[in-house]
């Protein structure tokens, strides 16, 4: 076997295109599955401040539930109108505005008010009979364990805006 010592040999020459073609293979592979996890940490998220729910005047002393659009890219997904949302919104009698999340902090069914015949002037989850104060703390001795969320709210011009939704801990 006559070897050339500047020149390539055909092992040499057999293991630079297969691990070339492999480390190819590899890359076209492995790009999309890359770039489809990481895309959503690239985006900047759209998400409006506040959104109008309406005139303040329109809320009293009683939880009225209000549906809402929110603009928010869901990973990949950014639905035409927006993601839709909800609130239990309240307004004190001294003015104060309460806006809590309708879900529940056990497995996340939606609460509702006075939503159980038994209950009255609580929340309460069907799904496991969860219940909550008037005010959304969680009541002892039911499944969940910490108080309903709350939105930020903010009132402009005699109408009532509601922010993102502020997590509070048991």
């Amino acid at each position: 076997m006559n070897r050339r010592e500047n020149g390539m040999t055909r092992r040499r020459f057999l293991t630079y295109t297969l691990g070339g073609t492999g480390a190819f293979l590899a890359s076209v592979t492995l790009y999309p599955m890359v770039r489809f996890a990481l895309d959503p940490l690239a985006q900047a998220e759209v998400e409006s401040a506040f959104v109008d729910v309406g005139p303040v005047d329109q809320f009293n002393e009683t939880y009225k539930l209000v549906q809402f659009f929110v603009k928010r890219k869901d990973g990949w997904y950014m639905p035409e109108k927006g993601l839709k949302m909800a609130a239990w919104v309240r307004r004190s009698a001294s003015g104060d505005i309460l806006a809590l999340s309708p879900i529940c902090k056990h497995v996340g069914c939606t609460v509702k008010w006075e939503g159980h015949p038994r209950f009255k002037n609580e929340f309460f989850c069907p799904c496991h009979f969860g219940r909550y104060d008037e005010n959304g703390v969680n009541i002892p001795g039911t499944p969940p364990r910490a108080p309903l969320d709350r939105y930020e709210t903010k009132v402009k011009n005699g109408r009532l805006f509601l922010g993102r939704v502020v997590p509070r801990r048991g």
